[in-house]
């Protein structure tokens, strides 16, 4: 009798083994869903090239986010926060509603609005790494690890991490496995599943 229960459980239960499958987290990255038609994402939803803007695949739902770009090689580019009404084929972001970003030359733009700017001394060049904080409220940038102390806020509603290039450049994003430690109190964005 015993065996044939066994046989059961084999058959239609989980094995005989307890344990239930997890599903595999799935990896923030670059959206090619959300991006301009001009716009290309390689190396596994890292790097963006070509012209327009895309938005990442997971909000900001968490109460303190941080990520990173690297400047692989310069021309007009930008990172930020934006909603996914945003115009993804529109070249410099910042001038509506739907978007809050770092341009590269070092402006900080929502709502046709420059909300801070970064020191002349400070300005992003090839090679460096931005870093991103957002909390709900403020976005605050870092350059190499270092505060640059230029909150920037506006923006409402649900946010994705946002980036958009032109005139060559490229950019190598990071969500996770960051090159700099995080800000206290930020960490990678995590997908809503992952919260709870």
């Amino acid at each position: 009798m015993a065996a044939m229960f066994t046989c059961c459980l084999g058959c239609w239960g989980d094995g005989g083994t307890g344990h239930i499958p997890l599903k595999e987290m799935p990896t923030v990255q670059l959206d090619t869903h959300h991006m301009g038609t001009d716009v290309v994402i390689v190396k596994s939803g890292r790097r963006i090239c070509g012209t327009g803007c895309c938005l990442a695949n997971a909000p900001l739902h968490q109460n303190k986010s941080y990520f990173e770009l690297k400047i692989q090689s310069t021309g007009i580019w930008g990172i930020g926060v934006a909603t996914q009404k945003v115009n993804l084929n529109q070249v410099p972001l910042g001038r509506d509603i739907n978007s809050l970003v770092l341009r590269h030359d070092g402006s900080v733009y929502h709502n046709n609005e420059e909300k801070n700017r970064l020191p002349a001394n400070s300005l992003p060049q090839e090679g460096d790494i931005v870093g991103i904080t957002y909390d709900h409220v403020e976005m605050n940038l870092y350059l190499n690890g270092k505060n640059m102390h230029c909150p920037a806020s506006g923006i409402r509603g649900t946010v994705f991490p946002v980036v958009y290039v032109d005139d060559s450049a490229i950019l190598d994003c990071q969500f996770s496995d960051f090159c700099h430690t995080a800000p206290q109190g930020f960490e990678k964005i995590l997908f809503e599943q992952q919260i709870f």
